[in-house]
């Protein structure tokens, strides 16, 4: 519903306007003067301002100008009567939309209020298409549709599927990984996927800003909140409605923020940093986070309502040293997407190679294998990639070397194939906590019990693991 703000120091006129509109269907508001009527304008959004020429105090010009002055996409008329109207036909020089001369019908005021409203509607879809494409350019990655996704292994044949059955829902996903496994690819899938796929999806990196500047990019300011501010400025949740918001590294969100997040999430509704008005949206909140929020829930540095508020739907990407069987393709891939920028053309990967990067632990995950892959093409000699094309540091451990063999019956035996001694740590480590996990029937504080580490302590390792 349009909010039409009237102002009007004779009580008749400005009832008389306010009743015409009322009728209209409109949401009405009156001043009966400059002054509260610019209050009014601050403290909410209004869709048309119908402004007296001659009061008391500011005059329409000066009301004009402080209107404009906070918004300048504002639709101001002016009622004057006819020995100004040349004071109003230069008003509409400084930006009022229209003036109507008294006497007036009220015929008359309808369709100016109902033209206005139009260039009301005109203005603010422009301005919003405007920061909306604004965004979209400077974060665009190329194409990021579900069918480009690589990956065959049984974990990633899970997480598609996951994919598939909850897009079409508007229920809040977070999507936990390490570094590099592909969170926004997927959470692009699942705003492709759903019936929002015909509006905004917008990214926020919630761990490259200030928290000042976080809380002005995801709900906007108005003019003057604070220093720089110098127009009004529409968030990032303004300009996805109806559409999905993905908010990337959502563990570095502050506890402050995180309240105003979850305001967000209960009641779809927030306000602008400087701003009294309450503004509505509908939007698919997608979270992505590598860091244990679990763990930080129970170390108090996440809200546990939040927690579950974003938690309804988790989907989990497995790093990718538990998805070998998806190297090669994803090699593959990279091969033909880093043609041209390389310029050499791959026709794949010699056994060799393959088993080297089969054998990597690829900290960074896929991330890291595509650099990779990039660097080895720009060294490669040959048509098909060969281990010497490689960086060094992904040879230094033999790709088939086993270190562990587990004996189920009782004991643990250990066979040093010359792996270093960091790997061999952490393959022991992981036995001993899949072990104590299964133990306690996968209860993670009995696990922990068992283990005789904190809670916090083993929900990070069951996570640096793998460890469903």
């Amino acid at each position: 519903m349009a909010n039409i703000l009237v102002i009007d120091d004779n009580e008749t006129i400005r009832e008389g306007v306010a009743a015409v509109a009322a009728k209209m269907g409109y949401q009405v508001h009156v001043a009966p003067s400059g002054e509260p009527g610019i209050k009014l304008y601050r403290s909410r959004r209004m869709d048309f301002v119908i402004s007296d020429l001659k009061m008391e105090g500011m005059d329409g010009i000066q009301v004009l100008k402080a209107i404009l002055e906070v918004d300048e996409d504002a639709v101001v008329m002016l009622i004057t009567a006819f020995g100004t109207i040349e004071i109003a036909v230069e008003a509409m020089k400084l930006g009022a939309f229209d003036f109507i001369t008294k006497p007036f019908t009220p015929d008359m005021l309808r369709a100016k209020i109902g033209q206005a409203l139009e260039v009301s509607r005109v203005k603010k879809e422009r301005t919003r298409l405007r920061e909306e494409n604004q965004i979209l350019r400077s974060d665009a990655k190329g194409p990021t549709d579900f069918a480009s996704m690589i990956g065959s292994s049984g974990p990633m044949r899970e997480v598609f599927e996951t994919v598939r059955k909850v897009a079409q829902t508007d229920s809040s996903v977070l999507i936990m990984g390490e570094s590099g496994t592909g969170k926004e690819l997927i959470a692009r899938s699942l705003h492709d996927l759903s019936r929002r796929k015909d509006r905004s999806f917008i990214r926020v990196n919630c761990g490259a800003l200030a928290e000042t500047l976080l809380e002005s990019e995801l709900f906007g300011h108005e003019k003057g909140s604070f220093t720089g501010a110098v127009k009004r400025k529409l968030g990032r949740f303004e300009l996805a409605d109806g559409g999905s918001i993905f908010l990337d590294e959502i563990g570095e969100i502050s506890p402050a923020l995180q309240l105003k997040l979850l305001r967000v999430l209960q009641e779809r509704e927030f306000e602008r940093v400087g701003g009294e008005e309450t503004l509505a949206v509908d939007v698919r909140v997608i979270g992505a986070t590598n860091r244990d929020l679990e763990a930080m829930v129970q170390a108090g540095t996440f809200r546990e309502d939040l927690y579950y508020r974003l938690h309804i739907i988790p989907i989990r990407l497995p790093p990718l040293r538990q998805r070998t069987d998806d190297i090669e393709p994803l090699a593959r891939h990279f091969f033909g997407k880093l043609a041209e920028r390389t310029g050499k053309r791959l026709s794949g990967l010699s056994p060799e190679a393959l088993a080297v990067l089969c054998g990597y632990r690829w900290p960074g995950n896929v991330r890291e294998l595509e650099n990779v892959i990039e660097q080895a093409m720009i060294f490669a000699d040959g048509e098909v990639l060969a281990p010497n094309d490689l960086p060094s540091n992904l040879c230094k451990r033999p790709a088939n070397a086993s270190s562990l063999i587990l004996e189920k019956e009782g004991t643990l035996q250990i066979t040093y194939r010359g792996a270093p001694l960091p790997d061999l740590l952490d393959e022991i480590e992981k036995l001993i906590i899949s072990k104590a996990y299964e133990d306690s029937g996968r209860v993670k504080t009995e696990t922990a019990r068992l283990l005789g580490v904190k809670t916090s302590a083993l929900y990070y390792k069951l996570e640096k693991y793998g460890i469903e």
